[in-house]
């Protein structure tokens, strides 16, 4: 039986292969990302929103990213190839921002935006920013958010996500304490360390009237 792999068929695979290969990681890596994906809860820290692609191939306009609850402040970063406008609440706090490009991000670039966010004692666990990115044609809702057990890399266009640790217990009372017992250490070294150059200070002054009384007495004799 004549065997059905050719030098063509098996160019093509190979080739089909390789496109495959590549576009995987590209898909993959088709997100709004947001680093770094973990803070302290009752903390501060500034949160960047990166992309590296349009909606397809069209260059992106804006993000619009909406604030989840358990946020204490927001301050985005100004930048000057963006235009900022703030959303507020009733209560006052940012409810959601959006950064529009002075020039359209092209398909091929990166663009990254950036905010300072103040989190409380009580911040939930998980913090999901929904982004809507518009380009020049269309836009894309990064909105879905993985239920539990559920793959955050299984979703189509998921929400960027900040996991929160716990704040360590006292952390802030051990700095102070360790704070504290620096400055004893160095104020119980200061009197010794003064001392210590008091006498060596004394001992110079004596070999030297002691060298000057020897260097007369030596003069007088040779006279």
């Amino acid at each position: 039986m004549r065997s059905l792999t050719t030098p063509r068929t098996l160019a093509a695979g190979l080739i089909g292969g390789a496109v495959l290969a590549l576009a995987i990681p590209a898909m993959a890596s088709a997100h709004v990302g947001v680093s770094p994906d973990e803070l302290v809860a009752g903390d501060h820290g500034v949160l960047t929103f990166s992309f590296a692609h349009g909606c397809e191939t069209s260059p992106t306009t804006s993000l619009k990213i909406t604030m989840p609850e358990g946020l204490a402040s927001v301050a985005p970063t100004a930048d000057s190839d963006w235009t900022i406008d703030i959303e507020r609440g009733d209560d006052g706090l940012v409810s959601a921002v959006t950064y529009t490009a002075v020039t359209p991000v092209p398909n091929d670039l990166r663009g990254a935006v950036s905010m300072s966010v103040g989190l409380d004692e009580d911040t939930p666990d998980s913090l999901a920013f929904p982004v809507i990115q518009t380009c020049v044609e269309g836009s894309t809702e990064w909105t879905e958010i993985a239920e539990d057990g559920q793959d955050p890399h299984s979703l189509d266009a998921p929400a960027p996500v900040v996991e929160v640790a716990a704040a360590a217990d006292g952390s802030h009372g051990e700095h102070g304490a360790t704070a504290e017992a620096t400055r004893e250490e160095s104020d119980a070294e200061a009197p010794a360390t003064d001392a210590l150059g008091t006498v060596l200070g004394a001992s110079g002054l004596v070999a030297g009237v002691a060298a000057l009384v020897v260097s007369v007495l030596v003069y007088r004799r040779k006279a």
